[in-house]
């Protein structure tokens, strides 16, 4: 099956490979092809290029862009898909002045998620789950990471799991599985529920080959960086890297520990200071922002400008979640990261798209433009430049997104 897509304003976010992550002042390069063509081939993107040099050669279907933009579905490195029930609740505490910690103080948080999520079957985990990323797809993400955490139970961790296996199952993009069964303790006998993850849990999920990432929260008031190297060099044994929460709150040590650890990612990094910048610089473990949970819950931002001039890379997600990030929309991260964070749209973009590749290692399958890779992509309403996108925040510009060559939904 050949399909030509033929008349697109602009092609955007076209590379020849995808050899390296994109650092420093490269983000905001983000090239761009007028008046393109785009031809698929299966389900994967075979050719592209000016319209000037179309050949007219035979196809199976043709499709008119008819001036709009095309661009690469989003990839979201970062998510909690996979919870029993919202916490709206708490969303009218924090209105009343509450903070995060004093909300998980008074048994909400990542406890209430856990409590419901344990007496939810796998089914009614699965059709939620399901149904979530059917829309998150809709909004244009092509490619994403799914941990667990809300379990805190060896039986309700691998429950999670089995649900992000489904859902693997259930749909045509590239889902990745982090295991997070050390993100908060369930009761005040610490030692022995990381003894449960070390000798119960990850075993298990070895064997039964459930998660491809291990993840901790790294905070005060959760995990110290001791308790969440305990657990990575344990989860080392069973090959299980690591992509870790750390500085959310505090610069307690957890960057260090990610980096020592081989972390392929550290994620939130609200408070960031310059030795932990230089640290970075001198590691391949990737920056992720997750500007959605700063501004839920009205926290600083990420300082990526200066993980930026720093010479680093930088990738953004969703966190989505339902306590700290409710939303999935990578459009409307897109607008935080250049409104709150003062990235450029072209940096914003590349952070979305070919960076987060890097951040679940596939590089080689989404993120880009590329010949080879997976014809998973967004065409625009009406024409519209990248900048649109950050501009006219939580404005739907999104018409139809191709996952595999074909119209998803």
């Amino acid at each position: 099956m050949r399909t030509l897509f033929k008349n697109i304003g602009q092609l955007v976010q076209v590379r020849e490979s995808s050899s390296a992550i994109i650092r420093g002042s490269m983000m905001s390069d983000l090239p761009v092809i007028e008046d393109a063509y785009l031809l698929v081939e299966d389900d994967l993107i075979a050719e592209y290029g000016a319209m000037t040099t179309w050949d007219s050669r035979t196809v199976n279907e043709t499709i008119d862009v008819q001036g709009r933009l095309l661009m690469p579905t989003f990839v979201d490195s970062h998510t909690h898909m996979v919870f029993a029930a919202n916490r709206e609740e708490e969303f009218v505490m924090k209105i009343k002045g509450m903070d995060y910690q004093s909300i998980a103080k008074a048994g909400g948080g990542i406890l209430n998620s856990a409590k419901k999520l344990q007496n939810a079957s796998i089914d009614e985990l699965y059709e939620g789950a399901a149904s979530r990323l059917s829309n998150a797809i809709r909004h244009g993400t092509g490619a994403i990471e799914i941990k667990s955490g809300y379990g805190l139970t060896t039986e309700a961790e691998l429950k999670m799991l089995q649900v992000i296996a489904r859902l693997k199952d259930s749909f045509d993009i590239p889902i990745k599985a982090t295991f997070l069964g050390a993100h908060a303790f369930p009761d005040e006998n610490k030692e022995k529920y990381i003894t449960s993850i070390i000798q119960e849990m990850l075993p298990e999920i070895y064997s039964t080959g459930l998660a491809d990432y291990v993840d901790t929260f790294c905070e005060v008031g959760y995990y110290t960086p001791e308790q969440m190297e305990e657990v990575l060099v344990a989860a080392d044994k069973y090959e299980l890297r690591p992509k870790v929460h750390v500085n959310q709150f505090n610069s307690i040590g957890g960057i260090e520990v990610a980096i020592s650890n081989n972390a392929l990612s550290v994620d939130h990094l609200e408070v960031l200071t310059e030795e932990e910048i230089n640290l970075l610089k001198d590691s391949d473990t990737i920056p992720v922002a997750l500007p959605g949970c700063s501004f839920f819950i009205n926290i600083p931002f990420s300082p990526a400008r200066k993980i930026i001039e720093n010479g680093l890379p930088l990738v953004l997600a969703s966190d989505f979640n339902p306590g700290s990030a409710p939303s999935f929309n990578m459009s409307l991260i897109n607008s935080l990261a250049c409104i709150k964070m003062r990235l450029l749209p072209e940096e914003a973009i590349n952070a979305t798209t070919y960076n987060a590749a890097f951040a679940l290692e596939l590089e080689n399958e989404v993120g880009s433009i590329t010949k080879g890779k997976k014809a998973n992509f967004i065409i625009s309403k009406e024409p519209i430049t990248p900048a649109t996108i950050a501009y006219n925040f939580g404005v739907d510009w999104i018409g139809t997104v191709f996952i595999n060559g074909g119209e998803f939904g």
